[in-house]
């Protein structure tokens, strides 16, 4: 299980395989732990790459302010000092967003990209009608601190709330691994603050904005959304969000995967491999 020295820390990251790079981002409070299932199930002749973000998972915490930048550094750096090119990428949540932006800065780098329960496009509080109290509770200096360092909310609340079948004892304990301290959890209450709602943040809306526009022309690159059922507060592509994609996004396919909340990997494993193994097949991603 290799670690690579990025910038000034490290990344850890999943590698097994030979042929072309797949690889599998995870978001906000996971880790490649995530695609433990998902990974040995795609049936392609491939490389399955899945890092941990920079400050999570088995990744280094250097002193940074994990801004949607940091982490795109974080990444990029990762990427060319892996010389990965031909890259399928899978996300989920801000690994999706983070797929989508590297794509769309690394064009010529991509041959395909599936993704679930990601950030689409800029957002307004009408696209987050039930999660707007918590979001008003986590974005502000103080309230913020007080959930996520505190109390560790990410961890000890959201996992729970949006994992429909649950987590084992076990796989509960691998996710709170990496944030035992205060000042560990700084990289979970990054990202609620760097949602892009009603415009702001600013310099995360612009680069929603560049990778939407990426998203549109790229008529050569094969995407794949997969969608979930389940209670609409609990996920962030529904059916109104999924017709925004199949208008928006070019080259799209959209498969069901069963029922799921968010942390959608946890739930439908094996069907998310199955539909991505399908894909890869079907647009031979993995020549």
């Amino acid at each position: 299980m290799p670690v690579l020295n990025v910038l000034d820390s490290t990344i850890f990251y999943e590698d097994a395989g030979t042929g072309t790079p797949l690889v599998f981002l995870h978001g906000n409070p996971t880790s490649s732990h995530l695609w433990r299932h998902i990974v040995p199930a795609i049936a392609a002749p491939a490389r399955r790459l899945a890092p941990d973000l920079i400050g999570m998972g088995r990744s280094g915490k250097p002193d940074i302010a994990y801004s949607f930048d940091d982490h795109a550094r974080y990444l990029d750096a990762w990427f060319d000092a892996l010389a990965l090119d031909g890259v399928v990428l899978v996300g989920h949540d801000w690994g999706g967003a983070l797929a989508f932006d590297w794509a769309a800065r690394h064009p010529e780098r991509v041959r395909g990209i599936a993704f679930m329960e990601t950030i689409m496009r800029p957002m307004t509080w009408d696209d987050l009608p039930n999660a707007r109290p918590r979001y008003e509770a986590l974005r502000p200096p103080g309230t913020g601190e007080t959930k996520v360092l505190d109390e560790n909310f990410f961890i000890e609340q959201a996992l729970k709330a949006t994992v429909l079948n649950g987590l084992s004892a076990d796989d509960h304990a691998v996710y709170r691994a990496p944030y035992p301290t205060r000042e560990s959890r700084r990289p979970l209450l990054a990202w609620p603050r760097a949602m892009p709602i009603e415009g702001e943040p600013a310099d995360v809306v612009a680069r929603i904005e560049a990778y939407d526009v990426w998203l549109t022309e790229s008529t050569d690159i094969p995407k794949l959304l997969l969608t979930f059922d389940g209670p609409a507060e609990t996920l962030l592509i529904g059916e109104a969000m999924t017709a925004w994609c199949r208008a928006n996004v070019a080259n799209l396919e959209v498969e069901n995967s069963g029922p799921a909340r968010h942390i959608a990997p946890e739930d439908q494993p094996e069907a998310i491999a199955a539909a991505i193994s399908g894909w890869i097949d079907r647009h031979d991603l993995s020549r």
